[in-house]
């Protein structure tokens, strides 16, 4: 079976660790669902972020996620693809070298990762968008720029492929993000 690490961490938006996690499980994917600093079966608390005609979203306490995988016992040769939860959890996740190095790896080996909302921040800091053209929470755009990267504005259910880089503004572009990054995979539905 075919292995997805998916990183994710405290405050990380609900529905980006939820949703894209059970998604790849339904199609088949064996899903390593980490944050460093904590063990395989210890809990994040996760955020809901919703969009209630506010100047920017709202955050209400979301659910408990279930880590599955230890972040140290990761081999990264292990995984055909990465993904990346949004919400806060980013802010602090891009502190850490650990997550720096594993990111920077995918890249370099041109390994499909997706990343979603202010998930996009782990790869600003990691200094792996430069020349490329993705999307992300609209808060985010002024880094993407910065880091030498073509921010893409799209709908917030609308997804932007750059090679092996799949990304997504939030949460309501589940279904194409998700479809997307499962044809960078190369991955076949047949209806």
């Amino acid at each position: 079976m075919k292995k997805i690490l998916f990183l994710t961490g405290d405050f990380a938006e609900d529905y980006e660790t939820m949703v894209p996690f059970q998604m790849l499980e339904m199609v088949g994917y064996e899903v390593h669902a980490v944050c460093p600093d904590k063990k395989k079966g210890e809990f994040i608390k996760t955020a809901i972020h919703d969009f209630e005609g506010d100047q920017t979203y709202t955050e209400k306490p979301g659910h408990l996620f279930q880590l599955n995988y230890n972040f140290i016992d990761v081999d990264y040769d292990d995984y055909v693809g990465l993904v990346i939860a949004g919400g806060r959890a980013p802010e602090y996740l891009r502190l850490n070298n650990g997550v720096i190095e594993l990111v920077q790896h995918f890249f370099k080996n041109n390994i499909p990762v997706a990343a979603v909302c202010h998930g996009i921040q782990i790869l600003t800091a990691a200094n792996v968008v430069k020349d490329r053209k993705l999307t992300c929470y609209p808060a985010v755009a002024p880094e993407v720029t910065l880091a030498g990267g073509k921010y893409v504005e799209v709908e917030v259910n609308g997804a932007v492929v750059d090679g092996n880089l799949v990304t997504s503004p939030a949460w309501p572009g589940h279904a194409n993000f998700i479809r997307e990054f499962l044809e960078v995979l190369g991955a076949k539905i047949e209806i």
